[in-house]
C-alpha cells in the first residue's frame, strides 16, 4: 500500500484576517516577492504570517514590512532575519497608482494574502483606509442577518 501523499494545497495560501475586518478595501494588486531560498521552503511548509503585514512605497519601489517568516529548520548557519524588509515587484505604473493613493487618498497598503503561482510566491496587497468602530459593528449586524437568513431558508427546505 502507497504512503499518503503530503497535502500541499493546505499551505498554498496565507491570508490576513484582519484586513477585512479593520480596513475598507480599494484597489488590488498582484506583486511578485524577492525571496531567498530559505524563506520559500519556510512559507512552503506553512511557517509564515502576513497579519501585521503593511507596505510603503520608497526609493521608487514598494517594500513590505512587518511580514513574518520563521528561519527554516534546515537551513543551516545561512539564515535570513525572520522579518526582515522584503521588497516587492510591480510595474511602475503601478506604484505611481499606489504612491498616488497614499499621498493624496490618505489610505494605506495592506498585504491581503500570499501565495503560490506555480512556482513564485506572489502577494497580493490593496489600498485600504481604515474603519471606526462603528463601520465594524455595522459589519457583524449584516453579518448575522445573513447568517440567520441562511438559516431560515434551510429550514424552509
Amino acid at each position: 500500500m502507497a504512503a499518503k501523499s503530503h497535502d500541499t494545497a493546505r499551505y498554498t495560501e496565507l491570508r490576513n484576517s484582519k484586513a477585512l475586518r479593520d480596513y475598507f478595501v480599494h484597489d488590488k494588486f498582484e506583486a511578485g516577492i524577492k525571496l531567498v531560498g530559505t524563506e520559500v521552503k519556510s512559507i512552503r511548509a506553512g511557517k509564515a504570517q502576513i497579519t501585521d503585514a503593511f507596505a510603503r512605497v520608497e526609493k521608487g519601489g514598494v517594500w513590505l514590512y512587518g511580514a513574518f517568516i520563521q528561519e527554516y529548520s534546515f537551513g543551516g548557519p545561512s539564515q535570513h532575519a525572520p522579518r526582515r524588509v522584503r521588497q516587492l515587484l510591480l510595474h511602475e505604473s503601478e506604484i505611481r497608482k499606489l504612491q498616488i493613493a497614499v499621498e493624496t487618498g490618505g489610505q494605506t497598503i495592506v498585504a491581503l494574502r500570499m501565495y503560490f503561482k506555480e512556482a513564485l510566491v506572489k502577494v497580493e496587497i490593496a489600498t485600504a483606509s481604515g474603519k471606526k468602530q462603528f463601520d465594524k459593528r455595522a459589519d457583524v449586524k449584516k453579518r448575522e442577518q445573513q447568517m440567520e437568513a441562511r438559516k431560515a431558508l434551510k429550514f424552509r427546505r
